[in-house]
């Protein structure tokens, strides 16, 4: 049986919040077939295959990197687990497929990336927000020359789920989740998507970070994130990492940007927001309002292109399953991002939309230049790349 026929066996481990998303995103391929999970113990493993209709499952996810009739390993496990699982699964073979970040510090993410490319297998991150159909309208209108240079990439990305001071998981917790809180959980999707439209690369950051809420009450287990549930009693617990940050970047094509992330922001439930501008017209996309692009001129009467195969550029509308008028929405994008990452296991050509362990390396060194900025009193710093034969490499170019 050709590769293009053959059905895959996938395998997830983590089965959180995020987790059904990528079992619906693989059911709905209809060439996959999901075969196990695996969870924290065998108990919580089991209740979980249950909700989610599957067979086996395992309290070890070893057991389930192991089997060797698994081709590809979802790791959907919290930030602190993604470096052990994902170098399990590379060890045993498997074609993996991480939940962002990669990993908790670019040293682990730098050690995931080599081993992916010594086992040569499929590794992707799935920063989903690439699969909307209007983002790909975007990324092809830049690289078409649509908008004239580029000189200016900006945006927000706000939410509120942790306004409430009751509100804690193991994202609060730097063991758990990384010293940084909402740079790296939210601001790293901002990244990705600013550079992913304009073409360019983060080389130089100036960030200010603050924490507005600095205690937050737990009753000592590591809820989900969104989760509601908030019953038992409670007890402090001091928090560090950032709810708020503002950062200035500079791109290596000379475009300057700047980005705020926040998630104690009342009323803003996903506000994932990019706006590029050119030096003949301008984009922008609100992730809340994503079957509309806004197009903007100087010399002519802005546009809004509200999502529609028929109008959109051949690249871009094959990303929209439905015609004008039908909306799409987060769970498409994310369906489309698993579609084109096992259309690459399937013909080993990668589609643009997917984000190699490289592509995910990098933006790990650009959270860590923005930490970096911020500690030393909130200035300029480069992006920092692994030395190479003993020399410091930076991702800067001279300022233009």
């Amino acid at each position: 049986m050709s590769s293009q026929l053959k059905r895959l066996s996938m395998g997830l481990v983590g089965p959180g919040f995020i987790a059904p998303h990528h079992i619906d995103a693989v059911r709905r391929l209809g060439d996959v077939d999901v075969v196990a999970i695996a969870g924290s113990n065998a108990a919580s493993a089991r209740k979980k295959a249950d909700l989610l209709h599957i067979e086996t499952s395992y309290g070890d996810y070893r057991e389930l990197v192991t089997r060797p009739d698994i081709d590809v390993i979802h790791n959907t496990t919290p930030n602190h687990l993604h470096f052990p699982v994902s170098l399990a699964a590379l060890e045993a073979g498997k074609h993996v497929i991480s939940d962002k970040p990669l990993a908790m510090t670019s040293k682990e993410a730098s050690t995931l990336r080599a081993a992916a490319d010594a086992a040569g297998v499929v590794n992707a991150v799935t920063f989903n927000y690439r699969g909307n159909p209007l983002v790909q309208q975007a990324r092809l209108m830049v690289e078409q020359d649509k908008l004239g240079r580029v000189f200016f990439v900006h945006g927000q990305y706000l939410q509120d789920w942790m306004t409430d001071d009751h509100v804690y998981s193991w994202r609060s917790d730097p063991s758990k989740g990384g010293v940084s809180s909402a740079l790296a959980d939210i601001g790293s999707h901002w990244c990705d998507l600013a550079q992913h439209v304009s073409g360019a690369r983060i080389i130089e950051v100036l960030a200010d970070m603050t924490t507005v809420v600095k205690t937050r009450y737990t009753s000592g287990a590591s809820a989900e994130a969104f989760s509601q549930n908030q019953t038992g009693e409670r007890h402090p617990v001091t928090v560090n990492g950032e709810d708020l940050a503002s950062v200035l970047v500079r791109f290596d094509n000379g475009a300057r940007g700047c980005f705020t992330v926040g998630q104690v922001l009342s009323g803003h439930k996903n506000g994932l927001q990019l706006e590029v501008n050119g030096r003949t017209s301008s984009l922008r996309w609100l992730q809340e309002e994503q079957n509309e692009l806004w197009i903007g001129h100087y010399n002519r009467p802005n546009e809004i292109l509200k999502k529609d195969p028929s109008l959109m550029l051949p690249g871009a509308a094959s990303y929209a399953s439905l015609p004008g008028g039908h909306q799409e929405g987060w769970p498409d994008a994310f369906r489309n991002i698993i579609a084109d990452i096992y259309q690459w296991i399937r013909t080993g050509d990668r589609p643009a939309t997917v984000c190699t362990f490289a592509d995910a390396e990098y933006l790990s060194h650009v959270l860590d230049a923005m930490l970096a900025s911020h500690e030393a009193g909130s200035v300029w710093k480069q992006v920092q790349l692994p030395a190479v034969a003993g020399e410091t490499n930076t991702a800067s170019l001279a300022a233009q």
